[in-house]
């Protein structure tokens, strides 16, 4: 579509999803009603910054059902976040909303060279969280042979991968490592795999980070995103020349917004982003808060698509770190690890206090045990990190390098950061 279609076609639906929210949402019926928004007063795109923000707290006090729109008979499908911070955020699919979920994902699949000739094997974990599933409907729609062999048991998923043929790898960008170090081990050469494609997501990613996951298992990486709030996976996804993570816009409409002021920030600066469903039926959210730090371009693509794109997240606004008035994303820490030589992808973020003022130490694996025994060369290693940790963050880091495979690995989203501030001090 051209940009002025789709804008067409966007507030069109915008409208549609205002008044749907409006007729079905008791939450949303107050909240506009309050904010004197209606449906016939969204003349333009642009006055779509009349309606409040809906934030993950919201889902939260109306857990589990109070944000439905659609009646349960209707719902036929239910997911949830992993409520690691409370209870989870519950989110309900009719069968519409399945049927435009599996052909996002399709979509971004289809963009990178997945077709119905390619075997995928999905290493997220089945259940209540939205990858799994929603990569495996997506695929089935596009005619892959989908291996639901869920997370966990490595050395299996390894051997699977070899002797079915896996041509497409569907996992976080940490257990893809983890899983190439597992199969190295057993003995498996890229040579006997078929892996062509790895489509990752559920956590951020680095360039440097997806370097090494290529070498590691010799395959073209991709990233793509979503969440459950808003559908799962799907939201948007890279193509082939991956200059950006292209958006649904006509199922999603994207904002950037200074996150401290609510502001709306014009196309090309970086910000939060918020996204309004367009076509949701189950669970439709407005102006979405998703607390991720991007930056979202409009001019097409060289691939030929037109819809907007995202730059890959750089960080979360609520996971940033702020050390001594420092703003410290974790992404910023891998960049830096991974272009050093001797030091591995595997890495923990502890934070601490002491005499009120925040300490930052970051653990690192070294990728040969043997350095240990050079006290030289191991503190050459730790002054380069440490440097160039220095250089880039703004502030000075206490590294530590430990021993390979200290840290622990996960099968899901790796958890990095170990915040220690609240404890009582020494």
């Amino acid at each position: 579509m051209s940009r002025k279609d789709l804008e067409a076609l966007q507030l069109e639906r915008l409208k549609h999803q205002v008044q749907y929210c409006m007729d079905h949402v008791p939450f949303y019926h107050k909240r506009l009603t309050d904010a004197g928004v209606t449906a016939d007063k969204i003349k333009s795109l642009s006055d779509i910054q009349y309606i409040p923000y809906t934030t993950k707290a919201d889902i939260r006090d109306h857990y589990p059902y109070g944000l439905f729109a659609a009646p349960m008979k209707d719902i036929c499908r239910i997911h949830a976040s992993s409520g690691t911070t409370g209870k989870p955020t519950v989110v309900g699919y009719t069968r519409n909303d399945l049927h435009y979920w599996s052909d996002c994902v399709a979509r971004l699949c289809a963009a990178v060279g997945v077709n119905d000739e390619d075997i995928a094997q999905i290493s997220f974990g089945y259940g209540l969280f939205t990858g799994a599933l929603g990569l495996h409907y997506g695929l089935e729609k596009l005619g892959c042979a989908v291996i639901p062999i869920s997370s966990g048991n490595t050395k299996k998923q390894a051997m699977i991968l070899k002797d079915f043929q896996t041509s497409v790898l569907i996992s976080t960008p940490s257990y893809a490592m983890y899983m190439s170090e597992v199969a190295h081990e057993m003995g498996i050469s890229n040579d006997e795999l078929k892996l062509r494609i790895g489509l990752f997501g559920s956590e951020g990613c680095t360039d440097a980070l997806r370097n090494k996951i290529e070498k590691g298992f010799g395959l073209f990486s991709t990233d793509n995103y979503g969440m459950s709030e808003l559908m799962g996976p799907g939201v948007s996804g890279e193509c082939v020349y991956r200059c950006g993570l292209h958006f649904a816009e006509d199922h999603f409409f994207p904002e950037i917004i200074d996150s401290e002021t609510g502001e709306v920030l014009p196309h090309g600066e970086k910000g939060e982003l918020v996204i309004t469903t367009l076509t949701k039926e189950g669970i439709p959210l407005l102006r979405y808060r998703t607390k991720d730090i991007t930056r979202i371009h409009y001019e097409p693509c060289k691939c030929g698509r037109t819809h907007a794109r995202m730059e890959k997240v750089q960080g979360r606004s609520d996971d940033m770190l702020k050390i001594r008035g420092v703003n410290v994303f974790p992404s910023q820490i891998e960049s830096v690890m991974a272009n050093i030589d001797g030091i591995s992808p595997h890495y923990e973020l502890i934070l601490t206090r002491k005499n009120y003022t925040d300490y930052l130490e970051v653990r690192i694996e070294i990728t040969d045990e043997h350095l240990l025994e050079s006290f030289a060369e191991l503190e050459t290693l730790r002054k380069t990190a440490s440097d160039k940790l220095k250089t880039v963050l703004g502030i000075q880091a206490k590294v530590t390098l430990v021993a390979p495979k200290t840290i622990q690995r996960y099968e899901g989203k790796a958890r990095r950061i170990i915040d220690k501030r609240n404890e009582a001090e020494e």
